[in-house]
């Protein structure tokens, strides 16, 4: 599908879609950032949108649940998946009757493996840079149909849902910062902000240093893959997708990268102030505290945490 057929009444339509999906896809709180005890380095008039609240931990299940209304239930699916979408995407096999196969990352964290299992979905760790030859495996051999985590146009018209819904509570927003792994929640929100009519408002997307494949798409004019490697595993998938990198290029300002350390420190800094956030759900946090995000003073800024599944055992890794 071309960048052109994304219109905004695509976009309401898949909103309408989500939030009425049996899933029960939450409409998440945003809060004043002043309301909480987070430091904040620079004077602005920031916001945080919270994801990590949302039905399955992350900003996931919107994209997940757009992708399932719009299938037969009673399917047999094959993902990939560091856990996230996994989760939701396990959560939705099992309310539609469908048979699932989620091929994980060996670098992401066991306890989601087991948590993806324990509802009823199987689990192939691989290493990353396998992830595809596995789900190809599944599609030839085991009649699987490949839903994409990230480079799906039914995925990304969900998670504009979260866009359109930071338009309800803060209308104008100035700058607006997201994670970006593959692209497909970075690009859905970049694009209903400017379909809405906010076409002066910045949306910036963050990726860690070690898994900067949006980034390094931007340099190389072409979505590319690289061996990523992260703490935030969410945030490593094997190359941007085509139609979220097209996208991207079209509504998103700017991708900035932050350190693995950065991320260490803001989700403990978040968890201090009581969020419980998981690495890749606060890499726009990491960048908002650590100036990477220009020309901010003053601004309306939304900074959205997007996932908060790590389990005590993770977090008790962390300093702080």
């Amino acid at each position: 599908m071309s960048v052109e057929e994304v219109t905004l009444q695509l976009l309401l339509e898949a909103r309408e879609t989500v939030m009425s999906s049996p899933l029960g896809v939450l409409h998440t709180p945003m809060i004043p950032w002043a309301q909480t005890s987070l430091p904040l380095p620079i004077p602005c008039h920031a916001h945080i949108k919270l994801e990590n609240m949302q039905r399955t931990g992350s900003f996931k299940i919107r994209g997940v649940a757009n992708q399932f209304a719009r299938r037969p239930p009673g399917g047999k699916f094959v993902t990939m998946s560091a856990g996230n979408y996994g989760k939701s995407f396990a959560y939705a096999s099992k309310h539609y009757g469908s048979q699932g196969k989620v091929v994980m990352p060996d670098s992401a964290p066991l306890s989601r493996s087991t948590l993806i299992q324990s509802l009823g979905v199987a689990v192939e760790r691989v290493p990353t840079s396998c992830l595809l030859d596995a789900v190809k495996r599944c599609v030839q051999e085991d009649n699987f149909s490949f839903l994409h985590s990230y480079d799906d146009l039914d995925l990304v018209a969900g998670h504009a849902s979260l866009g359109l819904e930071v338009l309800e509570q803060l209308p104008a927003p100035e700058v607006v910062v997201v994670c970006c792994g593959g692209g497909g929640l970075l690009a859905g929100v970049a694009t209903a902000l400017s379909l809405s009519g906010c076409r002066s408002t910045r949306v910036y997307g963050v990726e860690p240093e070690g898994a900067c494949t949006m980034y390094r798409s931007f340099i190389e004019n072409k979505p590319v893959g690289m061996d990523a490697r992260s703490i935030a595993s969410g945030l490593a998938p094997p190359s941007a997708g085509a139609l979220p990198y097209e996208l991207c290029r079209r509504y998103v300002e700017e991708v900035v990268l932050v350190t693995d350390e950065e991320i260490n420190d803001a989700v403990s800094a978040l968890y201090g102030a009581g969020l419980v956030v998981e690495p890749s759900g606060s890499a726009a946090f990491a960048a908002i505290v650590n100036n990477r995000i220009p020309d901010v003073e003053g601004r309306r800024v939304v900074v959205i945490l997007s996932g908060g599944n790590i389990g005590r055992e993770e977090l008790a890794s962390f300093p702080g």
